[in-house]
């Protein structure tokens, strides 16, 4: 069903900043290719996932090391799709059929990674302040105050992680990397593009904003926005992947495809 693009390491490109604004509108059309299907193996995930995550302690162990594995079958329907092919049910589980040591090793370095930054963030405070936080009580400002420092620090080790993991999935998945190395190549592919993504973070933070908003304000029905957005992050995920590593132009797949058909 699916073909491997490349076994070896994709060149990294650097992209311009607008790039960020074309990785959202590709991914809407990735989406809109086959939104009935895409909210099929979301409502498919959250099934399979949620009830794993509820599980005290092994839960939130099982569904971290999976989220990679699911991610990169989602990969590989967004590729059936720019290759003009129909997206199935099937995607979502390919990530069991291949490389998946590789992709359940992504899910636990980035485990371990935020597991070591939880550890230092707690070393560097003092027990009753644990202890306040928890128990859910309110800190002192003299207590808020010491808490500041750690977090900021731990934010600053946590978005060298988030980078390694972006695009680990797709590039453990489809261009069959072990895990190490497809998080070195995420990493270094962030770095490289770092304005496009700051970009494509705050468009997405204002879509989630706005969405709340619609969900306060107009009493929109939540899951109407959420089978909406996420499935469009992870579509875009993919497109930004094509961009950076000039894997093919989703855009002008799909609109070839929408010209033969008319």
């Amino acid at each position: 069903m699916a073909e491997d693009l490349n076994m070896q390491a994709p060149v990294i490109r650097q992209v311009p900043a607008a790039s960020a604004w074309l990785w959202i509108v590709n991914g809407i059309a990735l989406f809109r290719a086959n939104p009935v299907m895409w909210i099929i193996l979301l409502v498919i995930y959250l099934a399979i996932m949620i009830p794993i995550s509820l599980v005290p302690i092994l839960g939130s162990v099982v569904s971290t090391l999976l989220a990679p594995v699911f991610a990169a079958g989602m990969m590989w329907g967004c590729q059936a799709l720019t290759r003009n092919q129909d997206l199935e049910i099937n995607h979502l589980f390919q990530g069991f059929k291949q490389n998946t040591s590789q992709l359940i090793a992504v899910g636990g370095i980035y485990m371990m990674s935020l597991l070591v930054i939880a550890v230092f963030v707690v070393l560097m405070m003092d027990r009753p302040t644990i202890e306040l936080i928890a128990q859910g009580k309110d800190l002192s400002p003299e207590q808020a105050s010491t808490v500041l420092l750690p977090l900021l620090i731990a934010m600053l080790f946590l978005m060298p992680v988030l980078m390694g993991y972006w695009f680990a999935p797709v590039l453990a998945g489809l261009n069959q990397l072990k895990a190490v190395d497809a998080m070195k190549l995420s990493f270094v592919a962030c770095l490289k593009n770092m304005l496009p993504f700051l970009l494509y973070g705050l468009i997405f933070m204002a879509v989630l904003m706005a969405a709340m908003w619609l969900v306060v304000s107009l009493h929109v029905i939540f899951a109407v926005l959420f089978v909406a957005i996420i499935p469009v992050m992870m579509t875009s995920l993919y497109t930004s992947y094509a961009d950076i590593f000039g894997i093919e132009n989703p855009s002008q797949n799909l609109d070839q495809d929408q010209q033969d058909q008319a």
